[in-house]
């Protein structure tokens, strides 16, 4: 699990630090505080700064830029980039503006980002050609990427560099160029394993094509009763179900039919509202996280306030036998209201944690709760979103 949090330049997140997260986090605020943001900032964290992920997320936010011929270059590269970091500003030299995630440590200069941290940042490089022996002692040619720094004075160099992207973790360094027409996808460059296990649930209510596959990778076990369990929430009849393919269209489709109690046909989910497909989107995502991390942005869209108590006792029941660690973000009371009955409930106060984020002249402030403050705020209606 991520204990802590810190987020510098990410997005509207100028220097975040949130020191203490609980196995489900509730994230809550008015518009335009960061929430999303700040989920973002943990999964790129989470993947290890995945340059794949973090243009899946430009593409969610529809800044994946290209140009009035639809390809890649440079400059549309570098207008879809720009918009992660804070105020949109850019510096190919002061590391003041590069993107830092990591977890928080305290040293002799109070509380900050660890070294174990993830870095993002746009350089300007140029490719040095190197020969070195090999094990038959003849020379091995290499390109190398070279950045440049600011206080170097060769002109030759600034004119023949060109712009990349930078990314650093603990355990990798790599600068990838900024070209047109370049395939993103290619590159796997972290000796880490990559990340299989997070996954990312969207303010849309029904994710069609990704509920099949993540139902596919739990059916025949346990796992679906954990499923049913969910669903039964909005309608208690529902016994079983599955995937069936549909063309609707001209489109193929896989779509969640259900069978109901004493009923001999089959139903399909979407007929049955926003509510219950949004419980099969969040629970499907939860039960293919095992030892990972869910993200939900929105938790209450499409959920009626009186089954949000019963979806949060279930998060925290799985979250605990699956070993996953949730977060999610909310603008509603009613989220907030369930939420402090369950942790004061029903659970271990230290699993769940409530943390709002406030927008302070521009700069986005955590404010932490610990379970008996969110309980005398709810009982007090003191505004606490």
């Amino acid at each position: 699990m991520i204990p802590s949090i810190g987020i510098k330049n990410y997005r509207s997140l100028f220097n975040l630090q949130i020191q203490s997260l609980g196995r489900v986090n509730l994230i809550i605020g008015k518009n335009n505080t960061g929430k999303s943001s700040l989920l973002e900032a943990i999964s790129i964290y989470i993947n290890n700064a995945d340059l794949n992920w973090i243009f899946t997320l430009l593409q969610e936010r529809g800044e994946h830029y290209k140009n009035s011929t639809n390809i890649n270059n440079i400059e549309s590269n570098l207008k879809s980039f720009s918009s992660l970091f804070f105020g949109r500003e850019i510096s190919f030299f002061n590391e003041d503006h590069e993107i830092e995630i990591g977890l928080l440590e305290s040293n002799l200069f109070g509380v900050q980002i660890s070294s174990d941290s993830v870095i993002i940042r746009l350089v300007k490089y140029v490719e040095e050609v190197i020969k070195q022996p090999d094990s038959e002692n003849k020379d091995r040619i290499i390109t190398r990427r070279k950045k440049i720094i600011l206080d170097e004075k060769d002109e030759t160099l600034f004119a023949e560099s060109t712009i990349g992207i930078e990314l650093k973790s603990s355990d990798f360094y790599v600068i990838i160029p900024i070209e047109t027409e370049r395939n993103y996808r290619i590159f796997n460059y972290s000796q880490s394993k990559p990340i299989d296990n997070i996954q990312f649930i969207r303010t849309r209510n029904i994710e069609s094509e990704l509920n099949g596959r993540l139902w596919d990778n739990i059916a025949l076990s346990r796992k679906e009763e954990f499923v049913i369990r969910a669903l039964k929430i909005i309608e208690p009849k529902i016994e079983r179900l599955t995937f069936i393919n549909n063309n609707t269209a001209g489109r193929q489709e896989r779509i969640p039919v259900v069978k109901l109690e004493n009923e001999l046909n089959i139903i399909p989910l979407k007929s049955m509202g926003d509510g219950i497909n949004r419980i099969l989107t969040i629970i499907l995502a939860l039960t293919n996280s095992d030892n990972g991390y869910l993200l939900i942005d929105e938790f209450e869209n499409g959920l009626h306030y009186t089954v949000q108590e019963k979806l949060w006792n279930i998060i925290f029941d799985l979250s605990n036998q699956l070993n996953v660690q949730v977060f999610a973000t909310s603008h509603s009371l009613d989220s907030i209201k369930s939420f402090e009955k369950i942790i004061n409930n029903q659970v271990k106060i230290e699993d769940g944690k409530l943390i709002r984020l406030d927008n302070i002249n521009g700069l986005i402030k955590p404010v932490e709760y610990n379970a008996d403050e969110l309980k005398i705020a709810t009982n007090q209606d003191i505004e606490t979103r």
